[in-house]
């Protein structure tokens, strides 16, 4: 089934940079500012960037760009290309010395997947910046879900592609949208438990396959519910995750980077509680809609 992408929420831009043949990329997303975002770090082997701007003990600060790419800790690079570009616009956080862009950034284990070397650069970063548009978001095999797989758990053989999903939830007069770069180990199911993958919903044998790699989930939700609260939007995160472990099994293990960012603005009204359940539903149609069969950038 096709959902909305989290480029329903007004405001809301995202951009693709593709490298079929390395099998890898980068994702980018930006928001209308002001903004405030934090992010829920779940996975035992994140690789990050500027994630302590998004810490309790920091003043709020408003993020530029929110980047995902692939490449392990090499692909954060990335995330250098697009704070060159929004500095050229002018903008970032002031200082004395000019703006500073704030571009918190995540990426994926997929050097495995493509020909050598799959390491996303500043310029790829660069590029996917200005890709960003405010359409439906190209879904499966792009951007930083170029080279991500699923159920790799299982053994070898129950390898299966993977990528970008995305969808987008209304409530009230707002809109919750999330955008997921699904990289998991283990077996994909919706968010009512219909197998994606093959997998027993019910299985509690060991993996054949517990070694690092292809473990990680990174999720963006964005809304225009205004949510200014920090503490509020620490539940949203932590209901994406509810959704990231119905419909992920097994997920947030020793070897995962697995990592929900939220990012809120605008001031269309909707309650707290259901724009916590609404992350819930929206991240678990992106994981779904990860797997659909627009896999080709076209």
């Amino acid at each position: 089934m096709a959902y909305p992408t989290i480029t329903a929420v007004p405001g809301v831009a995202v951009g693709h940079h593709t490298d079929l043949v390395a099998a890898t990329g980068v994702t980018v997303l930006a928001f209308p500012e002001p903004n405030v975002a934090v992010v829920d770090v779940r996975g035992g082997a994140p690789g990050t960037r500027e994630l302590g701007t998004l810490d309790d003990a920091i003043k709020p600060v408003t993020i530029n760009a929110l980047v995902f790419a692939g490449g392990s800790a090499f692909g954060l690079a990335a995330a250098t290309g697009v704070v060159a570009e929004i500095e050229a616009e002018g903008r970032g956080a002031p200082t004395p010395a000019g703006p500073v862009p704030i571009v918190p950034s995540a990426i994926v284990f997929d050097l495995m997947t493509g020909d050598q070397p799959g390491r996303p650069t500043p310029e790829d970063g660069a590029v996917a910046y200005r890709n960003r548009t405010t359409e439906p978001v190209p879904l499966g095999r792009v951007g930083a879900g170029t080279g991500t797989t699923v159920g790799a758990w299982r053994g070898p053989t129950a390898i299966q592609v993977a990528g970008v999903g995305s969808a987008a939830v209304t409530v009230g007069d707002a809109t919750v949208g999330a955008l997921v770069v699904l990289n998991a180990a283990g077996d994909v199911f919706t968010l009512e438990g219909e197998s994606l993958t093959g997998g027993e919903p019910a299985s509690l044998a060991p993996p054949v396959n517990p070694s690092f790699g292809d473990n990680t989930t990174l999720i963006c939700v964005a809304t225009d519910a205004g949510v200014g609260d920090r503490n509020e939007l620490r539940r949203v995160a932590i209901r994406a995750h509810d959704a990231l472990g119905a419909c992920v099994r097994p997920t947030h293990t020793r070897y995962d980077g697995d990592s929900a960012f939220v990012v809120s603005f605008g001031s269309n009204f909707a309650d707290i509680d259901a724009v916590q359940q609404a992350a819930f539903v929206a991240v678990g149609r992106a994981i779904e809609s990860a797997l659909g069969d627009s896999r080709d950038p076209g």
